[in-house]
This record gives structure tokens, sequence and C-alpha cells, in this order.
């Protein structure tokens, strides 16, 4: 119990600094950091498979894609000294922040109704997965029953995930490409 608050805190220290440092580069090994340390919440959850991919995703591919980024920017951001910009910016950055906490407490109002976390009586225990378990072998042929729900059961899922990594990396490709005229 007292590891998951530490990690929670060790996150939310993480994103702070994330957004506080100038230096885009430390702010991408921050977010590096954020992402090993969310895969590690992942694995105290027990879903080991979505902690292996935040870690490969999150820590790793998008890591070396906004160091690549990085690498064709500055490093840093500029400074803007106008008052009348500063005003401008002040009236967007407070309507951005209304508009995540508008955000967070409808992500939190959604929360309401789950179920306890590892409660036996969740229709996802009592329905989903005794089903799984029992008829995944007969259904599909496959043994390993997350194999079978990743490519079977939720096949549309994953092919539609497969297909935002795809056009994200297509976009990424398009970005730093070097300009030929």
């Amino acid at each position: 119990m007292i590891i998951d608050f530490l990690l929670l805190l060790f996150l939310v220290i993480c994103a702070i600094g994330a957004v506080y440092f100038k230096d885009l580069l430390s702010s991408t090994m921050i977010l590096c950091v954020y992402s090993l340390v969310m895969a590690l919440v992942w694995a105290r959850l027990n879903a080991v498979d979505v902690a292996i991919t935040e870690a490969a995703v999150g820590a790793g591919i998008t890591t070396v894609l906004l160091i690549a980024a990085l690498s064709r920017t500055k490093r840093g951001e500029e400074v803007r000294s106008q008052k009348s910009e500063k005003k401008s910016i002040t009236v967007h950055s407070l309507f951005s922040l209304l508009i995540v906490i508008a955000t967070g407490a409808v992500l939190v109002y959604g929360t309401v109704d789950m179920p306890d976390f590892a409660d036996p009586e969740a229709p996802a225990a009592i329905h989903v997965s005794p089903r799984y378990i029992e008829k995944t072998y007969e259904e599909v042929g496959i043994v390993n029953i997350v194999t079978a729900v990743l490519a079977d059961y939720r096949g549309f899922d994953t092919l539609g995930e497969v297909i935002v990594i795809f056009a994200a990396g297509i976009c990424v490709i398009f970005l730093l490409r070097k300009r030929v005229y």
C-alpha cells in the first residue's frame, strides 16, 4: 500500500517537473522516467502486458521519437517579453486550465459507478471471465487466454490500436523527413 502511494507521488512529481522545465530535452527525459514508473504501476496492478507495452512504447519509442524531433527544433522555449502577449497568454492559460479541470471532473465522475478493484462480484468477474476461461480453447483453439482475447474476441480493438500506432508513425516520418526541393 505504501509503495503504491510513493509511486503515485513520484508520478505527480515527474508530471510537474516535465511541465516546469524550460529545457525540452530535460522534459523529455522526465517523461521517459514517468513512463517507466507508470510501467511499474501497471505491473503492481497485475497488468503485466500493459506494463510491457508502456515500457516499450512510452519509455522506449516515444522517447526516441521526441529526441529525434528535438534534433530538428530548438532545445528550449523562446521568452516573450511583450505585455499584450503576456495578457493574452494568461487568458488562454486560464481557459485551458478550466477545460482540463472540467475534463478531469467528468473522468472522475465516470469512475463513480465502477466496481471496487478486485471485487469478485463485479460483472466482468461474474459473466465475462468465466466464459473466457471455460470456452476459449473450444471457440478459438488457443490455449493462452490473453492471446485469444487480444487476437480473437477483441480483434477489432487490437486492429484499431495497430492502425492508430501505424498512422502516428507515418505522421512522425513525414514531420522528421528531410525536405527536398
